[in-house]
């Protein structure tokens, strides 16, 4: 039986969340070809635990996804308000609470490698998937596919690349390159050293502990622990902790963030990811009260990250290739929103390359037209997220964060304000819907 020709051949450079989210996606459209190539020789993910807010979190609904991630997570009501995050003051003895997230639908919080599983079950055998394919570089011709070249020296071509190759995008690179490069030939020398400050990331100042603690030795440690329940974040000046259980309760996923805003956008000196050990971070947290000393006891070889971010970007687009997730967008964890942000961008990209009206030759405008539609909204979330450090280290511009030289009444009065100064720069993950963004794609491609 003959098959239909393709309408379409989508390359995506990275087989994260983000880009096998985008081939899923995009299977729902059986004109269009999808390749996936992964730079690791196996897709084995990296990384703890990940939070989906109810945006993000009704597109993986949409895509069919829903049953099994709610079997490889703790179950929580998906609509009505919930509990959040229990909020502490904690870098003294006497620890208290101050407040309490309340979301609109939970916050759902999955291991990673789990995610990945689900997304790879989910994936036609159409699509396929090709480990340890580095790329080097691309080119694109005028009127004619895009050619990639990989460091194994083999060659593809495409209609559409998506750059979902995370922090240190090899896409990234070539594109801003390439638009530097021009720039510099028309004589704009400032634009053309701007777009090139983009091509590599940068370091937010802020370094994350991470690991995972068997529940049940927190239990035996602390008997009846608080995040062993309740999600919880330990805040404090110059850093914070945030735990909570993943895994069906049987883990439980712990960061602590130590933060160094006068360091933002410089360099990191070392390796951005490897191991640890407390004793690279624990004096920030000696004082800090027994809840947080009880998780420390039970950390047990944690690895350190380097938290870097892409500065913002003029576009995620050039012609015929796109960037998304953390090739465009990558940002600090502290709204757990870069996983639900990569998501919206495949789901966004997947309906405009869906879409009758977009073909070879109307290409760069539904590009476009993607490009006007997520890279404003994630690059607010970017700096919300920026934001939200500021506010749990206590050390936002202009919010009156010396707490240590308050107390009583004043000092509560305050947490109730930078409590508040949270849910305004944080409720958009869960008071808004991804709705009106897919239905001003469309609207835009039928124009």
């Amino acid at each position: 039986m003959a098959t239909s020709p393709k309408r379409l051949k989508v390359a995506i450079c990275g087989a994260g969340i983000g880009g096998l989210t985008l081939a899923l996606a995009l299977s729902q459209y059986p004109d269009i070809d999808v390749e996936v190539y992964e730079a690791a020789t196996s897709l084995a993910e990296v990384g703890a635990g990940i939070g989906v807010f109810p945006r993000p979190w009704k597109i993986l609904r949409m895509l069919g996804l829903e049953d099994d991630l709610l079997m490889t997570c703790e179950k929580k009501p998906l609509e009505g308000p919930v509990h959040g995050f229990t909020y502490r003051k904690s870098d003294q003895q006497a620890g208290f609470s101050f407040s309490t997230l309340i979301t609109n639908g939970a916050l759902l919080t999955l291991h990673r490698a789990d995610f990945q599983k689900v997304l790879l079950r989910h994936l036609p055998k159409s699509c396929r998937i090709a480990c340890s394919k580095r790329l080097r570089s691309y080119a694109q011709r005028e009127g004619g596919p895009t050619e990639l070249l990989f460091e194994d020296g083999s060659r593809v071509f495409c209609d559409v690349l998506v750059g979902a190759d995370g922090l240190k995008s090899a896409v990234r690179g070539t594109m801003l390159n390439e638009r530097a490069s021009w720039m510099q030939a028309q004589g704009r020398a400032r634009e053309a050293a701007e777009v090139a400050s983009c091509i590599e990331p940068v370091w937010s100042g802020d370094i994350a502990y991470r690991s995972l603690i068997p529940a049940e030795r927190l239990q035996a440690c602390a008997p009846g622990h608080r995040v062993l329940t309740t999600p919880t974040q330990y805040l404090g000046k110059h850093g914070y902790i945030i735990a909570y259980p993943i895994s069906q309760g049987k883990m439980v996923n712990f960061v602590a963030f130590t933060c160094r805003n006068d360091l933002e956008n410089t360099r990191f000196n070392g390796p951005w990811v490897g191991p640890s050990d407390k004793s690279q971070f624990i004096q920030t947290f000696a004082h800090w009260e027994p809840e947080v000393q009880a998780l420390m006891h039970c950390v047990d070889k944690p690895l350190r990250w380097a938290v870097h971010t892409v500065r913002p970007l003029r576009s995620f687009v050039s012609g015929r290739t796109v960037l998304i997730g953390d090739a465009a967008h990558a940002m600090t964890p502290h709204q757990g929103s870069g996983a639900g942000q990569a998501i919206e961008d495949a789901y966004i990209l997947a309906t405009v390359l869906g879409h009758p009206s977009t073909t070879r030759e109307t290409l760069a405008r539904a590009l476009r037209i993607h490009d006007e539609i997520r890279r404003p909204a994630a690059l607010g979330v970017q700096e919300s997220s920026r934001l939200n450090g500021r506010y749990f280290s206590f050390s936002a511009d202009g919010v009156g964060h010396d707490f240590e030289r308050c107390q009583g009444t004043q000092l509560w009065d305050r947490l109730q304000k930078l409590h508040g100064l949270v849910v305004k720069n944080w409720e958009w993950a869960w008071a808004t819907s991804v709705d009106g963004s897919i239905q001003n794609a469309l609207r835009m491609l039928e124009m």
